[in-house]
């Protein structure tokens, strides 16, 4: 088995974890350190929808608070016809801190695809504006 393909099933494992009981959207995200730690994310629903928070956040956020850094892949598993990009707050959150990292989007079906952020968020915001605002 390739190391993509034992995410994506550690991927599909988390996102049976999933609580989405207004949209019934499950999405699992597994996240490879550099170092080979993997750090899981799924989905979780609110009722005030804005609190909500998508799978690849949770693993992200999982991985930081970790100390970890350094992310070389980036597995987004979901059960639809076709593959599924992250939402524009995740494309943001994948660009600040997941840069570098392979990301794959897989389905329950077998398919899967390879992206990279550049594609995904073109003419991305991050804080090298900030500092060009600063001065």
């Amino acid at each position: 088995m390739s190391e993509t393909e034992n995410l994506i099933r550690i991927a599909t494992e988390a996102r049976s974890c999933s609580l989405a009981p207004f949209s019934n959207f499950l999405v699992g995200a597994a996240l490879r350190t550099e170092a080979g730690k993997v750090f899981t994310g799924c989905n979780i629903e609110s009722a005030s929808y804005g609190l909500t928070v998508c799978a690849e956040r949770v693993a992200i956020w999982k991985a930081l608070s970790e100390c970890e850094r350094d992310f070389t892949d980036l597995v987004i598993v979901v059960d639809t016809e076709q593959l599924t990009p992250p939402c524009g707050t995740c494309r943001q959150i994948i660009w600040e801190y997941c840069k570098h990292a392979k990301i794959t989007l897989a389905n329950l079906r077998g398919q899967r695809e390879e992206v990279d952020i550049v594609h995904l968020l073109p003419k991305a915001f991050d804080a090298r504006f900030l500092k060009e605002a600063g001065k």
